[in-house]
Order: C-alpha cells, then structure tokens, then sequence
C-alpha cells in the first residue's frame, strides 16, 4: 500500500516546529498529560509533525554524543573528558529522547483510538528506534512503567535483556501496523518529516531497523543471519530509500557545528584515527570520499587531532592546519539532512550477515554495492570510485573477504552515525590503526556512559548498580 505524496517544502520548517514545540511532552516521566501550556488532545498528524522530527534531532544528538568514542572526532583540547573515557552527563541527550518517545507513545495511544493505524506504526517504529539509543548507550533504562503507562514519577528500571526484547516486539507490531489496510487517517505529506507520508517507505524502513536490531547480537547464541537477510529482502532498494530528517529552524546540526567551530567555539575537529583510515596512511591507499567529507588544510593535506593529545599545531585555534566537520560535505551542509539509515548501510549489514551465514557471493556484491553507494551518496566521480573498488585491498574477491573489509567500509559508511559505536563494540574495536586515547582513564575501550544526572536526581532510588563503564552491556557479551 502506498499514498503517493510530495516532499513538503522548507517553508514548511517554522510551521512544524512550533508544533513540535507545543507537543512537548513533561511531568509524570514524560507523559505530557499535565502541562497546562500544551496542546490538550493534539491530532495525530500534528503529533506526527513533532515525532519525525524529534527522532531526527535525537539522531544527530546522539552520533555527536558517541563520536569522539569512534574516533570520527577528537577535542582541540589535550585530556578532554569525552576524549579520555571520563564520566560525562548526557542529560540533555537522555531527556530528549524519553521526550521523543513520550510524543510517539501519545500519537500510539490517540491513533490506537482513531482507527490511524499507520501512525500506530509509525508510532511505535520511533520508539523502538530511540529506545535503542538509550539502552544501546546505558543498558538498563526506564520503559515498562514510563510514559505515565503507570501512575509514577519514578519508574523501575527494565533489564537490559528485557529492553532489548521490547524493541524487537515494537518493530514486529510496527510492519503489523503499517501493513495494514484499514487506517481511517493518511500520513500526512507535510508533517512527515521523514518520508513524507509514503507508506511503502515506512515499510521499507522498519524492515531495515529490524535487520539492524536483529545484526546486533552477532556475539549471542541466538544470533540468526537468515532473519537478517530476510529482513533485508523487504528493506530498502536504493539511496532514495534512506531514513533521513532535513527541517531545521536554521541549519543542520552538523553543519551548525562546524560554523561554530570556524567562528571561535571550538568543536567538530577530525580525529587521526578517522582521517588516516581515508588518507592512505592506514591502508595505503587514498579513499576519495575524504574529499567529499572534511576539507584539506592549509598546507593540502588531511591531517586529524589524535583523541586525548588535543591541537597538533603550531596555534591554539582554527588555522586549519587539522581537518574538521565541513559545511562542504553532502552529509554535514548547511542544507543536508540528518542520515538516520541509510542504502549504503544495509548494504554493509547484509554483507555481514551473509558472510557469517555462509553465502559468499552475496555478501561480495552486498559489499561492492555498499561501498558504490557511498561513492554516489558523496558524489564521487564515476573514474575515481572504480579506481578505489578496483584496488587489490578493496575488491579483494568473494573468497578473500572478510568481517574485517567489511566492518572497515562501514566504518566510512557510518560517520557521525550513533550505529558505528554499536559496529565499535561488536567489532571489540579491532579497526586496524585504532588506539586507545591519550590519557584514558579505563584501561580498556569504552562501552557504555554512566546514568545522567537528570535521572541521579529525579529517579535515583531506582537506579541498579553502575558498572565501569569498560563493562560490555548484555548484547555486547557472548
């Protein structure tokens, strides 16, 4: 099933936001019932308009939150906290995205009484998904008794087994939902921020979500490489395809950084790490995507910041002697959308899955074309990209490739993507050339961050037992 729609102008930005903004959920653990400032009974397309986008924002909030984990960014500053593994508050990101999940959880509830079955889908699809960047990011987290499901201001803690196994069933009921064909109410083409009411799209998109939930637990027993591929058979076909947000009261956040960070506030810079893996020093070849992603420095190179040694150069500040987040790049422009899943990245995930289930030749082609995607997404030139594929080290054959190939493209398929940090930990970050930081402060590398202070505050009685945060969360053990 499908409603054909148009894709809804910028114009349109100002419009949706100040709806988002008159949705936003409080009180009761995000439950937006008892705030006499917001909308009383908002309909579910506007609720639509403020969950698309919300899961957008949240999207970039976290990749930036983990980036400097995955070593796509370094601080300017030697020993920075998020550089050197310390403990670091994420309230911002935590409250932000039980907000996100509150106005889903309400657009499920009001759809559920209306008959708007899609937007039941749609619903509960963008809860799985934030629900996974909270228990992907802290383990155990509030979900069973959030969302006012029960009358409390303090919630009990799910496992993290139980977390996890929540957001699969939210998945499954999400392709029950937007399958069906009985939705009294269309997705609206101008509050849909994602895609824009096409229905098809949606599909496509939780079948995708689902084969990445599914690849994550590639160290369980019960990891199943068919049930990722045969998610993937009903996933996305082409870039056109992609998961993405692109309506800002300004500019993309990505691209706010970088302005920023050219202006004097200092943030965005490229770490070593990253930009060796593109600039021939890793593997001895040059990616031409580095072209496409940062910009050279002064002195025409690319040069990154090595995490926790901070600024290399001769100045204190933005000479652009080091590479930073570019206004110039497809994936970080003033005008780009926020990337939330994108063709190239399932393609990675399917050449992972058939690899580890015995099917070669697929997880070759699934590997070529991933890489090929990511040249076009980028807009690398048709010569330069063959020239890349054709390299002995990158079109090693069906019979020579390896999770290591594979998990090394991705690893430039995922930048700035919260996904890379789950990659990271399912890799035990085995990139080749991947170091610990300068002046960790754990002797191994990070896996999880330390419950914010919001939730120290408001809901501390609750909370289980912190572990180092070199401790691997459940899906992260064999």
């Amino acid at each position: 099933m499908k409603i054909k729609n148009m894709k809804p102008s910028k114009t349109l930005s100002i419009a949706i936001l100040a709806l988002a903004l008159s949705v936003q959920s409080c009180s009761d653990y995000f439950d937006v019932g008892n705030n006499p400032n917001l909308v009383t009974a908002p309909s579910v397309n506007s609720l639509l308009g403020s969950v698309t986008h919300r899961v957008g924002l949240n999207a970039q909030r976290y990749g930036s939150a983990v980036s400097s984990y995955v070593q796509y960014t370094a601080s300017p500053t030697s020993g920075s906290e998020t550089d050197t593994y310390q403990i670091t508050d994420l309230s911002t990101s935590w409250s932000q995205a039980y907000y996100g999940m509150s106005d889903a959880y309400d657009m499920v509830s009001a759809a559920e009484e209306s008959g708007a079955t899609l937007h039941v889908g749609v619903g509960k699809l963008l809860i799985a998904y934030q629900l996974g960047l909270v228990a992907d990011t802290w383990g155990t987290v509030p979900y069973t008794e959030a969302f006012n499901k029960v009358d409390t201001f303090t919630p009990v803690y799910d496992s993290e087994e139980q977390v996890q196994e929540t957001i699969g069933q939210l998945i499954d009921e999400a392709i029950v939902a937007l399958g069906a064909t009985d939705a009294t109410i269309a997705l609206d083409e101008n509050l849909d921020v994602i895609h824009h009411g096409d229905v098809d799209a949606w599909l496509r998109t939780a079948h995708g979500l689902k084969a990445r939930y599914l690849n994550k637990f590639t160290k369980k027993p019960t990891y199943d490489p068919q049930a990722v591929l045969n998610a993937l058979d009903n996933a996305y076909e082409s870039s056109a395809d992609d998961m993405k947000m692109g309506v800002f009261t300004g500019n993309n956040p990505w691209a706010t950084i970088a302005t920023n960070n050219l202006g004097g506030t200092l943030g965005g810079w490229l770490s070593t790490n990253f930009i060796n893996h593109l600039n021939g020093h890793t593997y001895g070849i040059v990616d031409p995507r580095i072209s496409r992603i940062t910009d050279a420095t002064v002195h025409g190179n690319y040069v990154g910041t090595p995490n926790g040694g901070g600024n290399q150069g001769n100045a204190a500040n933005t000479i652009h002697d080091e590479c930073y987040i570019s206004t110039n790049s497809p994936l970080t422009g003033n005008t780009s959308p926020i990337f939330i899943m994108t063709y190239a990245e399932l393609k990675f995930v399917e050449a992972e899955a058939a690899l580890r289930g015995g099917f070669a030749a697929r997880a070759y082609a699934a590997y070529l074309d991933g890489i090929q995607a990511s040249m076009n997404m980028l807009g690398v030139p048709a010569a330069e990209a063959e020239a890349y594929i054709k390299e002995p080290t990158v079109g090693v054959g069906a019979n020579s490739l390896t999770l290591d190939l594979i998990f090394k493209e991705k690893y430039v398929v995922t930048y700035l993507n919260y996904e890379a940090w789950n990659d990271a930990r399912r890799h035990d970050y085995a990139y080749e050339g991947f170091t610990m930081p300068i002046g960790a402060v754990l002797s191994n590398f990070i896996r999880r961050i330390a419950i914010p202070n919001v939730e120290l505050v408001n809901n501390g009685g609750n909370i289980p037992g912190q572990e180092p945060l070199d401790t691997p969360l459940w899906w992260d053990k064999p």
